[in-house]
């Protein structure tokens, strides 16, 4: 099954090929760095007299989630290096502006899951450990890496049902892979038990790393400084949406009629920000764009504020009064609500929310996060909460007191990795 597999990768390299030039188009990054996704890492300069501990995070999410983890590998391992691995431009933009001051942290992406190229990837790097996040399993990382003795350790491990029942339907390559990883340190229990069906050995729960994230003091002034520029009106961020999700927010929005509040839209992936301002000019809503307004003051008569930036998330959230956590509208499964709980902010959340299911039921459990409906429901909730002083604060301090009470899990992943770290 894994040759077969592997053959179906080598036919699709045209075309994977091709789609990262046309990817390129309105995201540059994906032109960039090419031959590490092909097995090759000449240009890549490190002190190879350390030893290297790997770590994938593919994306944005998992790369802000991984922080906390690569911050507590650094300070306990002085003299190793930490190769940090992502699939996505946005992804390694994430990890270059988190660890820029870092000289330990090494950056590059993962190759095309081929044996070869993962083969060479590992003989070049020759790491002592690979730590994957969430829920990166790909067959031959794990054949190549029981090949050249470097234990795997999935954390931060989320499984759904959905995917337990695709992963079963090709044993031959998913069945095999787990059974391969040294650890695994799941979200919940429910995590850890579907893991456990997938077959993979020594499945501990500790938590979700993402807990552990810490706003960086030098975003929440960013917040504020955001927030003076934005003005005194009451202000809605909508973070994290996804496509066909803001144009059922703006036509809500339009609904709602609104002008002394501010709609602060947020997608999810920046090569995405044009075609929502265009979505926003379509509705002949005054529109501002955090790319183009630079340090001015935002006008009354501006209704929507795109922010249309990397790495802002927490400036975003806490510049907002209430939040909204995209990819829940739509059955997309949701995002991270953490961040926005962790500054304070009350958390509305839509009807998605498979892919984080115990975070949202516990933090509207906790009184720190409402669920929606749909589009309208959304807009009619945040109206009443922005006009509910002290119901919006009481819900929000709720939010944070979540968020701080379920840390932990970066301690309890590390106790499970040092025994597989030489």
């Amino acid at each position: 099954m894994r040759l077969i597999y592997s053959v179906a990768w080598w036919l699709a390299l045209p075309l994977v090929l091709l789609r990262l030039f046309v990817r390129g188009r309105k995201e540059p990054g994906y032109r960039q760095h090419i031959a590490e996704r092909l097995g090759f890492y000449q240009g890549v300069v490190y002190d190879r007299a350390l030893p290297v501990i790997w770590l994938h995070a593919v994306s944005v999410g998992e790369t802000r989630a991984a922080q906390p983890l690569i911050d507590a590998l650094l300070a306990a391992y002085p003299a190793h290096t930490l190769l940090l691995t992502h699939m996505t431009p946005t992804g390694r933009a994430t990890g270059k502006a988190l660890f820029a001051a870092q000289p330990r942290v090494l950056q590059s992406y993962l190759p095309y899951d081929t044996g070869w190229m993962v083969g060479r990837f590992l003989r070049h790097f020759k790491p002592k450990l690979c730590v994957l996040m969430e829920t990166e399993v790909w067959p031959n990382v794990m054949a190549q890496s029981v090949r050249h003795d470097v234990p795997v350790a999935l954390v931060n491990a989320r499984l759904s049902e959905r995917s337990l029942n695709k992963a079963l339907r090709l044993p031959g390559l998913f069945v095999e892979a787990a059974a391969a990883m040294s650890c695994v340190a799941a979200q919940t229990e429910d995590d850890a038990v579907r893991i456990r069906q997938l077959g993979a050995p020594s499945v501990h729960v500790t938590g979700s790393i993402k807990f552990d994230v810490i706003p960086p003091p030098e975003m929440l002034q960013r917040g504020a400084i955001l927030r003076r520029q934005l003005g005194s009106r009451p202000i809605f961020v909508c973070a994290n949406t996804r496509d066909g999700e803001e144009a059922l927010i703006l036509d809500a929005w339009l609904q709602q009629n609104r002008p002394d509040v501010l709609l602060v839209l947020v997608p999810r992936h920046p090569q995405r920000f044009n075609d929502v301002a265009q979505m926003i000019s379509a509705r002949s809503l005054p529109l501002a764009r955090r790319s183009t307004s630079g340090d001015a003051e935002i006008g009354n008569d501006v209704r929507v504020f795109l922010g249309d930036s990397m790495g802002e998330m927490f400036a975003y959230y806490a510049a907002c009064d209430v939040a909204f956590v995209g990819g829940s509208l739509l059955s997309l499964g949701g995002h991270n609500l953490i961040e926005a709980s962790a500054v304070g902010k009350p958390v509305l959340i839509g009807q998605h929310t498979f892919n984080f299911a115990d975070a949202v039921e516990n933090a509207i459990a906790a009184g720190g996060a409402l669920r929606v409906v749909d589009a309208e429901d959304l807009c009619a909730q945040a109206m009443r909460l922005l006009d509910d002083t002290a119901t919006r604060i009481a819900i929000g301090e709720q939010a944070r007191n979540f968020a701080q009470q379920h840390g932990g899990a970066t301690a309890r992943t590390m106790a499970l990795l040092r025994p597989l770290i030489t």
